[in-house]
């Protein structure tokens, strides 16, 4: 059994249940942050591995057996047919709270305990998740209180509308003009809003806008 393995079967798990590593932490009522990449290893490069207790309170949490969690750990990619739960519910938040710290990962991904959830039609991302839109700069087409669905999977490529974090951590619904290997530009559909320029390392991450309520 190796320390990878071990890692790659919670993330395995998570997946079929529709959830990213921080979700199947929550879930089974651990501290969010728990399964994070950072969590994996110390600072002097020795493997940190998860708990008996934590492995226990996951397949509790999930309803998967010793068995199951086994198999992923010896290799295997998906749980047995029929175990998958394909979920029908995201986490939500407002995307004026975006910015805060403790929403999102070092990977960009929903992560602490202050979401809600929405249920919305179904996506192939399981770390999909969902912003309720404040402000009026995508007007006509998102307006205030409208439900938008961020894939972070999703290819993004120019004339896509994203969701983009900044170094300085604001959270902005835009659409992407521009993205060379130096600069990445984007603006906003009401054109009262101006135009935004960033060097490409300003930007942590651009997420993909794959549906929005109307």
């Amino acid at each position: 059994m190796r320390h990878d393995d071990v890692w790659r079967a919670i993330d395995t798990l998570a997946a079929e249940y529709g959830l990213s590593p921080s979700g199947l932490a929550r879930k089974a009522g651990l501290d969010p942050t728990s399964f994070n990449l950072s969590k994996r290893g110390t600072a002097d490069g020795r493997s940190r591995w998860p708990s008996t207790e934590s492995i226990a309170k996951v397949l509790n949490a999930t309803g998967a057996g010793l068995g199951d969690f086994s198999a992923l750990v010896m290799g295997a990619r998906a749980l047995p047919e029929g175990r998958s739960r394909p979920r029908s519910k995201i986490p939500l938040i407002g995307l004026a709270q975006a910015g805060s710290s403790g929403f999102f990962d070092d990977g960009g991904y929903p992560a602490g305990a202050g979401w809600d959830e929405v249920e919305l039609p179904q996506t192939g991302d399981s770390n999909a998740y969902a912003l309720s839109i404040a402000g009026s700069s995508m007007e006509p087409v998102y307006r205030k209180g409208d439900f938008i669905i961020v894939s972070p999977a999703a290819p993004v490529r120019a004339g896509d509308r994203v969701v983009a974090r900044a170094a300085d951590g604001a959270v902005m619904a835009k659409l992407l003009t521009r993205r060379t290997a130096t600069r990445i530009e984007l603006s906003s559909l009401n054109p009262d809003y101006p135009n935004l320029s960033f060097a490409a390392a300003d930007v942590i991450w651009l997420h993909r806008i794959i549906w929005a309520s109307q």
